[in-house]
């Protein structure tokens, strides 16, 4: 691999010279590995330099690792069984019980849930500090923070961390940060090149692609990742299964295509959006109406992602009508699928964050997240006209 090579070619070409017989890599689908010898078993546990059993470490998996990595810009890469298997072996690796963990509101769900609820049984403490002021997290600050934990931008509010800023603010503690970087994706933003630590994704949604595999990944530097690796990879288990792996790696090959054109089509639509009459506002961070547009454009230098956040002047009643009549667009939770994807975050993928909390993050009972696909995005624009304007 070339340190020359650009996104589009890393993600093609990364991790074929695993197996330079075949074009594409092959699947792996083998539980553990025969050795010709004791001693050479000897050697594989003592060195870890062949594949000795799948959960800790399969050839399939080693070229999604690679590709991942690659698009991050990062020394290695581990892939787990699924986002939140990303999050909490990212955590889990770095804190002990009497540390504390200081992390944005606006969070998925999932890692809200772990942040607050699961680690302060293992006996760390949690902060959440608001999400657009790094003076908020520089306030919850204490002696034994070890982490600031990030996701930019937020799922569903897409407001935004200052990346840069708040590495600057842990780099100067002596803390280590994580981001989630599933909505942004490196093809838009690359936190590692702002000095975060450690990158986690939900490779289920757009470095997949498809809609039709689950898996995580964490990416940074060798030492944490083999941290990650060894300690709560393999002693909890969250491996991700080899086909799946190869599902993502495949859908990593065209992922930079499906990007731009998930950025082309959010922009497009957030933009149509903003001018409909029915439409009490949008977020989307590239569209100058985001109060972070200016942030957004530094730090996602590649585009604004896509997803589009938008609430109808009807509030909820007019979001469930929405949601009823459209027909091309999907009714279902997830996001980055070549299809167009529908949500509302308070009754599903948020339902069981406390309404205060929620309200507190600006989900809004009314808030509608649209996870914009590839078709063409006049089909998009026509079926959300349809069921905007269609009578009661």
């Amino acid at each position: 691999m070339k340190q020359s090579w650009r996104l589009d070619t890393l993600a093609i070409h990364t991790g074929t010279d695993l197996a330079p017989q075949d074009v594409s890599p092959p699947l792996h689908m083998a539980n553990t590995y025969i050795f010709d010898c004791a001693e050479q078993a000897a050697q594989a546990f003592d060195l870890e330099d062949q594949p000795i059993y799948t959960r800790w470490g399969n050839p399939t998996t080693t070229v999604m690792e690679q590709k991942v990595a690659a698009l991050e810009g990062a020394e290695a890469a581990v892939a787990t069984s699924s986002g939140m298997a990303a999050v909490t072996a990212a955590l889990l690796a770095l804190v002990e019980s009497g540390d504390h963990v200081v992390a944005t509101t606006g969070l998925y769900s999932g890692s809200y849930h772990f942040i607050t609820e699961d680690l302060p049984r293992y006996g760390v403490a949690t902060t959440l500090a608001t999400a657009t002021d790094p003076a908020a997290f520089e306030a919850a600050l204490q002696p034994n923070t070890r982490v600031i934990y990030l996701e930019s931008p937020g799922n569903p509010t897409l407001m935004l961390n200052d990346i840069a800023a708040l590495a600057d603010l842990a780099r100067s503690r002596g803390i280590l940060t994580i981001i989630d970087n599933t909505f942004a994706t490196p093809f838009n933003q690359r936190p590692l090149e702002m000095d975060i630590d450690l990158v986690v994704h939900s490779a289920t949604k757009f470095l997949g692609g498809h809609g039709d595999a689950m898996g995580g990944a964490v990416a940074g530097s060798a030492r944490l990742i083999e941290r990650i690796l060894k300690g709560p990879i393999r002693r909890m288990g969250g491996c991700i299964s080899p086909f799946n792996a190869w599902l993502i790696s495949r859908g990593i090959m065209t992922f930079p295509l499906r990007m731009a054109r998930h950025n082309a089509n959010a922009l497009q639509i957030a933009t149509w959006l903003d001018s409909h009459p029915s439409v009490a506002w949008i977020r989307y961070p590239w569209h100058p109406s985001h109060p972070q547009v200016d942030l957004a454009r530094r730090q996602m230098p590649g585009g604004g992602g896509g997803v589009v956040v938008f609430e109808l002047r009807g509030g909820l009643p007019a979001g469930v009508e929405l949601m009823n009549r459209v027909e091309l667009c999907a009714r279902t939770v997830s996001l980055g699928d070549v299809r167009s994807l529908i949500t509302h975050p308070a009754s599903t993928t948020h339902h069981s964050v406390p309404r205060e909390v929620r309200l507190g993050a600006g989900i809004t009972d009314g808030l509608v997240r649209f996870a914009v696909g590839l078709e063409d995005p006049e089909d998009i624009i026509a079926d959300l006209d349809e069921a905007l304007t269609s009578p009661s």
